[in-house]
């Protein structure tokens, strides 16, 4: 760290994670000479993401060495350094310790953290995000083991997928009736429901996690109808908060999530900013934060384009998907069960588009067991927006399937 200390590049990134990996690609595909500085908050470098709950666990061809996203070359990397303050008039950031290096164009990327529970700090306590919390539930969770998973969204249905697939016995514990009810209408929640039960999840409904302790290689979550579940570790995924503080010091606009125009920048000059911290104009759905990969891959590459001179529009709308044993799905949009909603299933009810309403306007579209049609659902998103299509007109207009 000493010897960053009054250094100054080019470009500096704050944040080591796909968006940033992204970003300073990009940088270096259009500026073969400037300097490119990353600083990242996590001691490894950044990883793609997804396959810390997917790949990695699923596929015997997928490895660690397999996914880092930064080959060092063309940047240079320094991992647990974290950014305390920036000082956007000297175009400058300081580094944790005291150190200030000075900056041409800078990325804000510094992504999301994990929400807490009041639970023991302890490492069988994992908030699952990170490459380090991948070594340690791989070293935890082997074959026969019991692990609690706390949370049912995102997150928690796929690693709950994972480590059943792995011959580790899972208690899954969530505050709704059914898996993933925020997200999906009933008839494909009670299916998801019925398919981790088949599957050998022990499913704990319609409670919480109010506390727990660690014994020797033990956790013990107590839940608030006083159930006590014991594993040799509980993964908590409950969802994720932006990190925005460090913006919201330096006095940038932070709503949600740091605001950017369509050229991904922010309220002061040179500063840009991506990914899950960034609150963007979508071109389709308007002011939005998107805690998915492609679009840190993406809002990544375009931020980098422009920090390098470029002037490009962020004009895409991103989606996500995921794999929950023998189903699996793609993505577009706003998903919540509160919507008005069409499904559209095929004939075996083995496949669906499940398109989300707000007033009338498509806002969103679910695509269940159904492929290579997140294009197709872009342009129905699309014409409703723009009054071309009636909630009456959207049945077969993407095939289940």
């Amino acid at each position: 760290m000493a010897s960053l200390d009054g250094s100054k590049y080019d470009y500096v990134i704050v944040g080591g994670g796909v968006a940033g990996a992204s970003a300073a690609k990009a940088i270096r595909e259009r500026d073969a000479e400037g300097s490119v500085l990353v600083l990242g908050l996590e001691p490894d470098p950044p990883v793609y993401r997804p396959d810390l709950s997917k790949g990695l666990w699923l596929s015997d061809q997928t490895k660690l060495a397999d996914i880092w996203l930064m080959d060092g070359k063309g940047a240079e990397l320094h991992t647990s350094l974290p950014v305390t303050a920036i000082d956007t008039e000297a175009h400058e950031v300081e580094i944790d310790g005291g150190a200030k290096v000075g900056y041409g164009t800078l990325l804000i990327a510094t992504g999301a953290q994990p929400r807490h529970l009041d639970l023991p700090e302890s490492d069988r306590i994992v908030y699952y995000r990170t490459v380090a919390d991948y070594r340690r539930l791989r070293e935890l969770a082997t074959a026969g083991s019991a692990v609690t998973v706390v949370g049912g969204g995102y997150i928690g249905a796929e690693l709950t997928s994972a480590l059943a697939q792995n011959d580790v016995k899972v208690t899954m514990i969530i505050e709704g009736e059914l898996v993933q009810q925020h997200m999906f209408p009933a008839s494909i929640a009670e299916l998801v429901t019925k398919d981790f039960r088949d599957h050998g999840v022990e499913l704990l409904t319609g409670t919480k996690v109010v506390s727990g302790e660690v014994t020797g290689d033990t956790v013990a979550v107590r839940t608030q109808d006083g159930k006590m579940v014991e594993g040799v570790a509980a993964v908590v995924g409950i969802g994720v908060e932006p990190r925005t503080k460090l913006a919201q010091d330096s006095g940038l606009t932070v709503e949600g999530g740091i605001v950017v125009d369509d050229r991904l920048r922010t309220s002061a000059a040179d500063v840009y900013a991506a990914g899950d911290d960034t609150s963007f104009p979508d071109p389709l759905l308007g002011q939005r934060r998107v805690e998915h990969v492609d679009n840190a891959e993406t809002m990544g590459k375009v931020a980098g384009e422009n920090m390098a001179g470029a002037d490009q529009p962020y004009d895409h709308t991103p989606f996500f998907w995921s794999d929950l044993f023998d189903n699996g799905y793609e993505a577009i949009g706003e998903l919540s069960s509160a919507m008005d909603t069409v499904e559209d299933w095929n004939g075996e009810h083995t496949a669906a588009v499940v398109y989300y309403l707000a007033d009338g306007t498509v806002r969103g579209v679910l695509l269940w067991n159904t492929w290579d049609s997140v294009e197709k659902a872009r342009e129905v998103i699309e014409k409703s927006g723009k009054g071309e299509l009636g909630k009456d007109q959207l049945s077969g207009l993407i095939p289940p399937g």
